[in-house]
């Protein structure tokens, strides 16, 4: 009876009361327990704190860190704006005209009445640009994951992924009835173990990122490529952190790789080197695409991209097609930087892309070295479990193009102050591990 009471409205005193013992039963039971959750995330240097920026996406912003603090204007060494794109004049400008053309959103999802000319437009452009058959759009590439597994793959198949793959890749796999199995991180003599013992099943994916993006290493994709074309596996990759700057015209992990054209199915974002906004995409082999397009759940299920991003990402496109000066100089940067953090004493994980961790293996370790950073006017941020396996925190540094030399000089002082202070200049991973276990 009081169920039934509340479903229909809280006129009555039984209704009101109803709902405060409702309250009450989880201010005295539930609350408790995620209150002292929450103080056990704290305790052991895990807790996560936003910064507001007060600025458009750039290599220096405005920050309020702490919540109502004064602004402070900090060099920005963290962000996905790779090739400076976030706040590039001629991006923005494309985006209102489309959004006086084509209005600010769609209300719908695609297969309904969610499709506009231009959404096929970026389809189409994205095909070329990847060199691939055909392409989807998705609201973000964390539901193209979460979406293509289920499509296209069922119990006769298995998946066999890089075991550092990421999140969004996981969650995908998860939602699928394929069987799943993994490979150590780039270890192409246990992938070929891992085809040959899965031969009984319809089909096999190989599945991997193309650039790691908590590592900044690429995949070994000719040697992958060359494994599934000797076992008759596809291959699956998440190019999210090398669309628009890997390779030599800045196609991905696959053009840098020198495989281009026999990647089965990429997916990649929109929300990074591509303008920095938000969508993403599933792109490969035509028969792929159309499975997701009818059966991929957040497809289905989810509001098209916005019409002022779409038009947005058709000049990103513009602009990186007619110029690779933005990833020449993001490729500058990048092995400029490196070279000052490796001259400076940081431990690094090797790489050939702009992401470089600075691993310091414990977790309040990289709290208290970001927030020190801040304090010399870097803006970065510690990486630790469960984004990164524990022992494993660090701060993952990240270039963008529009970097210029003197940013970096600036902040790799910082860099070198906060080292000193934290007495981690010149220590090798075992020294940094024995410190973070002590």
């Amino acid at each position: 009876m009081p169920a039934a009471g509340f479903r229909f409205g809280l006129g009555t005193a039984l209704n009101k009361s109803y709902y405060e013992r409702r309250v009450m039963a989880f201010a005295d039971t539930v609350r408790q327990r995620y209150q002292t959750d929450l103080e056990g995330i704290k305790s052991a240097g895990l807790f996560k704190e936003e910064r507001y920026i007060h600025s458009p996406q750039s290599p220096e912003i405005e920050v309020e860190f702490p919540v109502g603090s004064a602004l402070r204007r900090c060099i920005n060494i963290c962000a996905n704006n790779y090739l400076g794109l976030s706040s590039h004049p001629e991006v923005i400008a494309a985006a209102h005209t489309g959004l006086d053309a084509r209005g600010y959103g769609m209300s719908s999802v695609r297969f309904i009445c969610g499709t506009q000319d231009i959404h096929r437009e970026l389809e189409n452009r994205l095909t070329a640009f990847l060199g691939t058959e055909d392409t989807l759009l998705f609201p973000s590439c964390m539901d193209a994951n979460a979406g293509f597994f289920e499509a296209c793959l069922n119990e006769q198949d298995v998946m066999i992924a890089d075991r550092l793959v990421h999140a969004s890749i996981v969650d995908g796999m998860r939602l699928c009835k394929a069987m799943q199995d993994t490979y150590k991180h780039s270890d192409m003599g246990h992938l070929e173990e891992k085809l040959q013992e899965h031969q009984d099943k319809r089909s096999r994916m190989v599945i991997t990122d193309g650039v790691f993006s908590m590592d900044g290493d690429t995949a070994k994709l000719a040697d992958i490529v060359a494994l599934a074309e000797k076992h008759n596996a596809m291959v699956f990759v998440d190019d999210s952190h090398a669309t628009g700057f890997m390779g030599k015209t800045g196609r991905g992990t696959h053009q840098h790789c020198g495989v281009f054209g026999k990647i089965d199915v990429i997916t990649t974002t929109l929300g990074k080197a591509l303008g920095g906004a938000s969508g993403g995409c599933v792109s490969g082999r035509r028969e792929l695409v159309e499975m997701c397009r009818q059966r991929a759940r957040p497809y289905l299920f989810s509001n098209a991209v916005a019409p002022v991003i779409v038009a947005g990402a058709l000049k990103v496109l513009d602009l990186i097609g007619a110029s690779t000066d933005r990833r020449d100089k993001l490729e500058w940067n990048a092995k400029y930087w490196r070279g000052l953090l490796k001259d400076a004493g940081f431990d690094l994980k090797e790489g050939d892309t702009p992401i470089m961790p600075v691993m310091l293996y414990d977790a309040k370790l990289a709290q208290d070295f970001a927030r020190d950073l801040f304090d010399e006017g870097v803006y970065a941020i510690g990486f630790f479990f469960p984004v990164v396996p524990k022992g494993q925190a660090r701060i993952r540094t990240q270039l963008s193009a529009a970097h210029d030399k003197h940013h970096l000089d600036t902040a790799i002082a910082a860099f070198k102050k906060v080292g000193e202070k934290h007495g981690i200049l010149g220590l090798g991973k075992k020294e940094l591990m024995a410190m973070a276990l002590a």
